[in-house]
C-alpha cells in the first residue's frame, strides 16, 4: 500500500517543531499496519528545489516512531531500484518512508516517469493529504491516474467536514478570516460571502478592507492595488454582511518590543501600524460566534507568533473553545492556537489543509479529490 500522507511539518535545527499533521497521519497508517499490509508512505517537506540537506525526511520518520510506537524504515530516495528491493524486503506490517517527494524534479511536474516510478511501488494507493489535494502532482495525481486508488480516512473527513459548510450550514453561519494579506483569501470572499450570515474579518488583511472605507490606517499593512476591488465588494448587495475592527492594537514599529497601545481604528496614529485587534472587538467578534450555529474560521487576527499581540487571536480561539455549534479550524496559526491553548478537541473539525481548504471553500476542484472518482 503507497499512501500519500501530510507530513509537511516545521522543522528547527533537524526536529520536528510541530507533529500535528503526522499525529494525524498516523490513524490510516496503523489501520493498514493491523490488517497486514506492508505500508509504503510517501510526503513533500517544504519547498526544496533538488536535494536539500535541511529538508530530509529523516526528522520526520524519527517522530512517526516515537507518536507510533513502531518501527519505520526511512529510505533514502522515492522511486528506483533501492525503493522497490526494499519493499520487496519487507514484510506485513513494515512501515517504509520514502524520501522528500520534491527532491523529485518530476514531483511537481506530475512527470510520467516519476507517477510510474511510484505506481511500480505499490497494489493500492491511498490518499490521505488532503493539505496536497489542491496540486497536481505525481504523489497525488499521478499515481492515482495509474494504480487502483482510494481515500485515506482523514482526506474523507476534511472534505466531509468542509462539505457541510458549502453545502448545508446550520444558521447562523459565521466565518471569520485573518492573515496577512486580503489578496489571499479574496476568492475565498467572494465565494462564500452570499452563503454566510456574517463574515469577520481582523488580522493583516482587515486593513486594505478599512482602507477601503475611508479609514485613515496609520503605517498599517495593506495591498493598495486591492482597495478599489474591495470598495466594489464592500458596497455590493451582500457587503453589509463583513464586520470590521472599531479597535485595534497599535504599535509604533513592526517589532516584538515596540511601544503599543489600543485605539479606535478611526484614530490611529500616522507613523504607527495595527498589530492585532483590540479588545471591544474581540469580544464582539465572540458574541457573534456564539450566536452562531456554525463557524469556520482562518487566519490569525493579530501577529499571533508575538505573545503580546496574540490576545485576539487567544480570544476567538477560546471562544470557540467554548462554542456547542458546528465548528472547523483551518490555517496553520489558527489550528496552533487551538493548540497552544489545549482547545483541538473542543472544535468539530480541526483542518490539516490551509490552502487546500481555502480552494475547496471557494468553489473549486481540488485534483486530488477529483481524481479519485474513477475508481467509485
Amino acid at each position: 500500500m503507497l499512501v500519500r500522507s501530510d507530513l509537511n511539518v516545521p522543522l528547527s535545527d533537524g526536529t520536528v517543531t510541530d507533529d500535528f499533521r503526522i499525529q494525524k497521519s498516523l490513524p490510516t497508517i496503523v489501520r493498514l499496519r493491523d490488517a497486514g499490509a506492508t505500508v509504503i508512505v510517501c510526503s513533500h517537506l517544504g519547498r526544496p528545489k533538488g536535494h536539500d540537506p535541511a529538508l530530509v525526511m529523516d526528522p520526520v520518520a524519527a517522530r512517526m516512531r516515537e507518536l507510533g510506537g513502531f518501527p519505520v524504515r526511512k529510505l533514502d530516495t522515492v522511486v528506483g531500484p533501492e525503493v522497490e528491493t526494499a519493499i520487496a524486503e519487507a514484510g506485513p506490517g513494515d512501515v517504509l518512508l520514502l524520501e522528500n517527494t520534491r527532491f523529485e524534479a518530476g514531483e511537481t511536474k506530475n512527470a510520467p516517469e516519476m507517477a510510474d516510478g511510484l505506481a511500480a511501488l505499490c497494489d493500492l494507493f491511498v490518499l490521505d493529504a488532503f493539505g496536497s489535494a489542491h496540486r497536481a502532482h505525481a504523489s497525488t495525481v499521478g499515481v492515482a491516474e495509474r494504480v487502483q486508488s482510494v481515500a485515506g480516512p482523514l482526506l474523507v473527513a476534511e472534505v466531509e467536514a468542509l462539505s457541510k459548510l458549502l453545502e448545508d450550514p446550520e444558521r447562523p453561519f459565521t466565518v471569520v478570516l485573518g492573515g496577512a494579506k486580503v489578496s489571499d483569501k479574496l476568492g475565498v470572499i467572494r465565494s462564500l460571502l452570499p452563503k454566510v450570515d456574517m463574515m469577520l474579518v481582523g488580522g493583516g488583511m482587515c486593513f486594505t478592507l478599512l482602507a477601503a472605507e475611508g479609514f485613515e490606517i496609520g503605517s498599517s499593512l495593506f495591498e493598495e492595488d486591492r482597495v478599489d476591488e474591495i470598495g466594489d465588494l464592500l458596497k455590493s448587495g451582500d457587503g453589509d454582511k463583513i464586520s470590521l475592527p472599531e479597535d485595534i492594537v497599535a504599535a509604533d514599529r513592526f517589532a516584538e518590543d515596540a511601544n503599543s497601545k489600543v485605539v479606535p481604528v478611526n484614530d490611529i496614529p500616522d507613523d504607527w501600524m495595527g498589530l492585532d485587534i483590540g479588545p471591544i472587538t474581540a469580544e464582539r467578534f465572540a458574541g457573534v460566534m456564539h450566536g452562531s450555529r456554525s463557524v469556520f474560521w482562518n487566519g490569525p487576527m493579530g501577529v499571533f507568533e508575538w505573545e503580546r499581540f496574540r490576545a485576539g487571536t487567544d480570544h476567538v480561539a477560546r471562544s470557540l473553545g467554548d462554542f456547542e455549534g458546528f465548528s472547523v479550524v483551518g490555517g496553520g496559526d489558527s489550528v496552533a492556537a487551538m493548540r497552544l491553548l489545549g482547545l483541538e478537541d473542543t472544535v468539530s473539525h480541526l483542518s490539516t489543509g490551509g490552502g487546500a481548504g481555502l480552494e475547496m471553500l471557494e468553489g473549486k476542484t481540488l485534483p486530488g479529490v477529483a481524481v479519485l472518482e474513477r475508481w467509485v
